[in-house]
Order: C-alpha cells, then structure tokens, then sequence
C-alpha cells in the first residue's frame, strides 16, 4: 500500500499545486519510499541478482547464479563515459557483507571484497563468440593505415574460412523460412497419428470389455495372426459323431479281449481285426488247395504231460469236427493241420512208391508252448 499512496487518485481538499507540487510533495515522501531512505548518501537499494557461482568468505557456503539480495547500489567512477556502479548486500547465511561492482572493460561483474568467484570461465575465442576490441586497438585502427590495412587482411581470411559454414546456416534458413507450409503439414500427420492411436485404443477397449482384462494390450502383429488362424478350440467331430464311432467300435470288438488288447486302445484292435483278417484268408486257401487223405496227424497230450502224436485215419471232415470243439483255437489248429496234412500226403505218396506204404508217420512237437488236446 505504501507504493501506491503517491499514485492515488484522492487530493485531499487542501492541495495546492503550485505549492506542493505533486501528491507526493504534499505527504513529504520520496516515489521510491523506502528504497530511497540513504538517497541524500546517493545509494538506492535495489533488488540484485547473483551474476554467477561465489562461494562466501565469512561462512565459506556456496552461493549459486541467480540468488537475490536487497543490494545498496552506488556510482563509483567511470569508464569513459559509461558509469561504474557498486552493489553491497549482506549474505544471507551470516553477518558477510559482499561488494561487487560493473566491469564495462570485459562486459563482467568483479568481486570487490567479501566472496571468491567460483572459476567456470572459458576462452571467446575457442567457442567462436564475437570478442570484444580492446581500447588499443581501437586507437591503433584509427591511427595507423597499416595496422588497419593488415587487420582488415585477417578479417577476410576469417571471412573465408566461415563462408562453408555461413552458407549451411543460410540454406538451412532458407528451408524452414515458410513457417505456414510447414506449420501445417506437421499438424496434419499429427491429426493422422492421433486418428490411428485413437481407433486403437477403442479396439483395445472393446476386447478388453468383451475378454473381461484390465490388462494393457500390445500392439498386433503378422506373426500373431498366422499363429492365431492355425489353432483352433473347436473339435473337428460333433458329438452325435463321436458317440457313434465309439458305439461301432464297441460292436466289431471282440468279446474275448486279451490283456494287450485291453491296453492298447483302438490302435490294438484294429491291428486285431486285420491279424484276424489275414489268418482267416490263409485257412481259406490252405483248405482249398489240400487233398483228402486218410492219413492225418493228431497230437494228444498223455497223463504224465508230454505230447504223443498219432496217426489218425479219420476223414477230414471228422478231423474237422474235432478240431472245431475250441472255438478260440479253431484258426490256428486249422492252419496247422492242413500244413501237416499236405507235408504228411507228400511223404506218403513218396514211401508207397518206394514200397513202404501203411508205415504210420509220427512228428515231435515236443518243444510246442501249447498244452491244448485236440
């Protein structure tokens, strides 16, 4: 509020202007209050800011760029015509008080008393930053013929060596000058990304909606789509189907299962039925092909265990019917009997014609696993 008694718009009703003056001459107060109490000992307090990094001499703390102080400034001298100012505040850290003052010569700041610069100085020079010309030199341009001769000289050889570099920022100027054109374009394929991100994030929100996921989504891939087509969560039969090959299964198995039929499944039987496929076409043809004969070998099994063999004279059909009385052996002895029936003819026929006819014919199957009579 005290800055803004001077600028108010009440007079009161004895003002007089051409006494007073103004409004402030009036109240008998500075513009400035308080910032112009030590104005008759030409210091102003002003707000200064930390030109760079210090560290304090009283507490030894750091002090970093950009730190604000009430500072009492004041006019110390000059350099030509440029005035030197000087700026005292007190840290605000301990009771230090710090001086600094303007350096017109090298565009800087210079401690006076009170703190160190912290060095992070570097060289114009080397960072290609425009140097400032010494007095000197000045006066030696001004001066001499030959000294600007020879300097103008250097300037163009500087001219030269920066005239690729020169040219590159211009052509690069010149590419972003219409600012309307390219503005544009780059608004445009934003407004097509944000379409594109936009129609993802709702197919990602419709899945998860449908799937019931609170999960993040990865963007599709190729690989994920050929890899999805090829599976499948549907059986390739329906049920109906599946029962009636399971119930024509069950119907052509056999009723005397062994133990590897049972163990082995579906693959078993039908190896099975094949074996007995084959087996019941070999007795076919064996039958077929065999010559009635009286001779028939028999194998009987005795009271003490071994097998004895004999000749029987019966026909084929009686043999027959003794062979049948085993329904599970009748493949396999019907084999082997119309085997032997043809080896036994063979060898008959070749002993009548050597003169040795009605000599029975006897066959050790001694060594046979089977213990079945027949």
């Amino acid at each position: 509020m005290g800055e803004r008694k001077g600028v108010n718009k009440y007079y009161p009703p004895d003002f007089d202007p051409a006494k007073h003056g103004s409004i402030n001459g009036y109240w008998k107060t500075h513009p400035l209050r308080e910032r112009a109490r030590k104005l008759s000992q030409g210091i102003l307090i002003i707000r200064f800011e930390m030109p760079y990094n210090i560290w304090c001499d009283g507490c030894k703390n750091h002090i970093g760029m950009g730190v604000r102080y009430n500072a009492e400034k004041s006019k110390v001298g000059t350099y030509y015509t440029t005035p030197i100012y000087r700026f005292k505040m007190k840290c605000h850290l301990c009771v230090n008080y710090i001086e600094m003052q303007t350096d017109p010569a090298t565009c800087d700041y210079v401690i006076v008393s009170g703190a160190q610069r912290k060095e992070e100085r570097w060289d114009m020079a080397e960072n290609e930053q425009i140097l400032t010309t010494e007095h000197s030199e000045k006066e030696k341009l001004e001066t001499d013929a030959m000294y600007k001769l020879d300097h103008g000289g250097k300037d163009k050889e500087k001219l030269r060596a920066a005239l690729p570099s020169l040219n590159e920022l211009q052509d690069h100027q010149s590419g972003w000058k219409d600012d309307f054109q390219l503005n544009s374009a780059l608004r445009r394929k934003f407004r097509t990304e944000k379409k594109v991100i936009a129609e993802e994030v709702e197919k990602d929100n419709a899945v998860r909606i449908r799937t019931g996921l609170s999960i993040p989504l990865l963007p599709e891939r190729e690989e994920d789509k050929k890899l999805a087509s090829l599976l499948t969560l549907q059986s390739p039969d329906s049920y109906d189907d599946r029962q009636h090959s399971k119930r024509k299964q069950i119907s052509s198995r056999s009723w005397f299962s062994t133990p590897s039929s049972a163990a082995g499944g579906a693959a078993v039987s039908l190896l099975q039925k094949l074996g007995q496929q084959g087996r019941g076409a070999a007795v076919a043809k064996a039958l077929s092909s065999t010559i009635p004969s009286s001779h028939v070998l028999v194998r009987r099994k005795s009271e003490n265990g071994k097998t004895e063999n004999s000749e029987n004279s019966s026909s084929p059909d009686t043999n027959q019917a003794d062979v049948d009385t085993n329904p599970r052996e009748s493949s396999f002895t019907n084999n082997v009997n119309a085997s032997k029936d043809t080896n036994t003819h063979s060898c008959t026929t070749s002993e009548k014609d050597n003169g040795i006819a009605g000599k029975s014919l006897v066959a050790d199957y001694s060594d046979s696993d089977s213990g079945s009579e027949v």
